[in-house]
């Protein structure tokens, strides 16, 4: 009896031993798994946050719809960030922008990354940084001539087949942004999507008073194409569109230069000068010295001020303006009667002259300073 009791006692010691063995195992698998945990959490902290791989300045292009560890890969297929760690760098990234929150907020643009840019330093850039610009002008007055010969250019960040010569007057002059490896021909549709919006909303607006003499959304643009190229004075642009609405009420024609010298380059050229005389006697459709009413076409690409000064002229009698010197941002002086325009045709040779002369005074002094050996640099 006192044997069996002794086996009991010896078989239960035998399974509490080994049951105190089984948690002691796995108290001892968990610590060192805690301390796996922690030992990867601080490798891969101190891999996330130490400089990296860009040792110079380089671009890193971020695709329209790429998710976090598309980013990553390829920003370890470039070499950015490091290759061949012992947790790969791919995993890493993807894992300190979960940690941080920031899986969705990576945007897609051209990012400069600065030399020796941790991988924190790069998720921080794609997430709050700026993109670089990538955009085309269109600038007020700009014939299609010319926006083609741009979007044209020999450039990297542009694609697709060169496009041909636009309607002249069918672009909105404004910047557009486009992103690197975007077609030329999206562009344009852009350019011309924007001119049509533009150009709806306002006639759809436009004050009735102009519907005698400007009857489409076509005539308006060509107007606006003319007012464009009349002035640089951003609030002078409604006193110019109301002048050629009044002489066009007056079935009086508009004669204004910039249309005679569209009809010499036909936009493929930009002429710094006045038309000669035998320019305004040739009988060409867009000399309004010769044609009555609008040339048959806008003159160039305007911006949404000459749009809004045709569709809302200034309330005003006036028939006339000149220059009121050879400085185009002084604007011009406006006359109701031709005998004032006359008078202020008087002012502006005047002041011309006196511009003449003070340059001609300015060139012997320059001369004089060089002949002397005295430096003629322009003051800085």
């Amino acid at each position: 009896m006192a044997n069996e009791r002794s086996e009991k006692r010896a078989r239960k010691k035998r399974r509490s031993g080994g049951l105190l063995g089984v948690v002691n195992a796995l108290l001892t698998l968990l610590v060192l798994g805690i301390l796996a945990v922690v030992g990867i959490f601080l490798y891969g902290a101190s891999q996330f946050y130490a400089p990296g791989a860009v040792k110079t300045e380089a671009n890193f292009t971020v695709e329209k719809g790429s998710s976090v560890m598309t980013t990553a890969r390829r920003l370890e297929e470039q070499g950015l960030i490091p290759q061949g760690q012992l947790l790969p760098s791919e995993w890493l990234f993807w894992g300190g922008a979960r940690a941080l929150k920031k899986d969705g907020d990576i945007k897609a643009g051209v990012y400069a990354l600065k030399p020796n840019s941790s991988m924190a330093d790069i998720l921080n850039e794609i997430t709050e940084g700026k993109p670089l610009d990538f955009f085309v002008n269109v600038i007020p007055g700009d014939t299609s001539f010319q926006v083609a010969e741009r979007l044209n250019a020999d450039s990297p960040n542009l694609t697709g087949e060169l496009v041909p010569i636009p309607a002249e007057g069918t672009l909105l002059a404004v910047r557009y942004d486009f992103f690197p490896g975007d077609t030329r021909a999206s562009v344009l549709e852009k350019m011309q999507a924007e001119m049509k919006k533009k150009v709806d909303a306002i006639w759809a607006g436009r004050d009735p008073a102009i519907d005698s003499v400007i009857k489409s959304p076509a005539e308006l643009v060509t107007m606006a194409s003319i007012v464009e190229k009349e002035t640089g004075v951003a609030s002078e642009r409604p006193q110019v569109a109301a002048v050629f609405i009044n002489r066009l009420k007056k079935n009086m024609r508009l004669q204004t230069d910039p249309t005679v010298l569209y009809g010499v380059t036909e936009g493929k050229a930009v002429l710094n000068r006045s038309p000669t005389s035998s320019e305004l006697k040739a009988k060409t459709a867009y000399n309004t010295y010769q044609i009555d009413g609008l040339p048959p076409g806008p003159i160039a690409n305007p911006g949404e001020d000459a749009l809004r000064a045709v569709a809302h002229p200034a309330a005003v009698k006036d028939l006339y303006f000149v220059a009121k010197s050879a400085n185009p941002s002084d604007g011009h002086l406006f006359a109701e009667t031709y005998a004032q325009h006359r008078k202020n045709v008087a002012l502006y040779r005047k002041a011309a002259a006196e511009a003449d002369a003070e340059a001609a005074k300015e060139a012997l002094e320059a001369q004089q300073a060089k002949d002397a050996g005295e430096s003629v640099e322009p003051a800085q």
